[in-house]
């Protein structure tokens, strides 16, 4: 059984941001057969401590550690302990994002009548968080999912205390050529200062909001603080904000307007795509350094 996994795992796979070897999975394998008694928590946090696989505060990434073994067993590499917590029905539907109440009422004007916009970092547990997931889950595309690892959210209202707009900052992609060109990253560097990048992954207008140039004047006023936000909250700060525009949706224009970069496309491919059959739509990469001197803060080998 061992020799046909370690045949199926012949090349490199990326799970949560991270490559996995067959080595990776013999290690996996051995610590699972000679310590019977661990649960899945104390597999994840030992792995953690060999892979030296850390957050840029120090923090070893359990989260992302146990999302990667889960997505192991799915795929028949490993066999996991069994879960010490039986998920029931009704469990798993106390974990789905519940619908909150909210107005729609429609918001058409010029951005001058509606300033002050107030900017809030969303925390959780609260009842903005509440709404910002909901909202997401409802009303973008790509709908909403609670995120794993390193994340800020931002519920945008107007001066009459109006929802507007909410926006999520999540993990960086593990790589993307056009982005690690731009930055002059290889892979051992980009390894060690992924975490100083972050992804916008969503960015949601409520559908009933229709204000020009209210999303540039968003994402320009969330990049002059969102470094201090991440020092507060992670301990270290933020060099270059990403995100991944599906050009068959939209042309970017809030983010050009805002004055990202557009510095190439992605191939239209998943990353766990190993036999390059996956065909996903083509997005456009911008990028937004957050300080002058970005490049070497990013290349920086500590």
């Amino acid at each position: 059984m061992l020799f046909g996994i370690i045949l199926i795992m012949e090349n490199i796979m990326v799970k949560q941001g991270r490559e996995i070897t067959p080595e990776d999975i013999q290690l996996i394998q051995q610590l699972l057969a000679d310590n019977p008694s661990w649960g899945r928590t104390l597999l994840s946090k030992e792995l953690c401590k060999i892979w030296q696989w850390r957050k840029p505060n120090g923090q070893i990434k359990d989260i992302a550690c146990r999302s990667l073994l889960l997505k192991l067993e799915k795929e028949g590499s490993i066999i996991l302990p069994a879960r010490q917590i039986k998920w029931t029905k009704r469990s798993r539907k106390k974990r789905s994002i519940p619908s909150v109440a909210h107005l729609k009422e429609e918001v058409s004007s010029s951005l001058k009548t509606l300033m002050p916009l107030e900017i809030m970092r969303v925390i959780q547990p609260s009842d903005d968080n509440a709404l910002f997931e909901c909202f997401l889950s409802r009303y973008h595309y790509l709908g909403y999912k609670r995120t794993v690892g390193e994340s800020m959210k931002y519920l945008i209202r107007d001066s009459a205390n109006r929802p507007l707009a909410c926006i999520l900052f999540g993990s960086a992609a593990w790589k993307t050529a056009p982005r690690d060109i731009f930055i002059g990253w290889d892979r051992e560097i980009r390894e060690k200062n992924l975490g100083y990048v972050t992804n916008n992954m969503r960015f949601l207008i409520l559908p009933w909001v229709r204000v020009p140039h209210m999303a540039s004047h968003i994402l320009s006023r969330i990049s002059r603080r969102i470094s201090s936000d991440w020092m507060k909250r992670y301990g270290h700060p933020i060099y270059m904000l990403e995100t991944f525009v599906d050009r068959s949706r939209f042309h970017g224009t809030c983010y050009k307007a805002a004055n990202w970069r557009l510095v190439g496309a992605t191939k239209g491919r998943t990353r766990n795509d190993r036999n390059k059959t996956i065909k996903v739509p083509l997005k456009d990469i911008y990028l937004y350094p957050l300080t002058k001197n970005f490049r070497q803060e990013l290349c920086h080998d500590a």
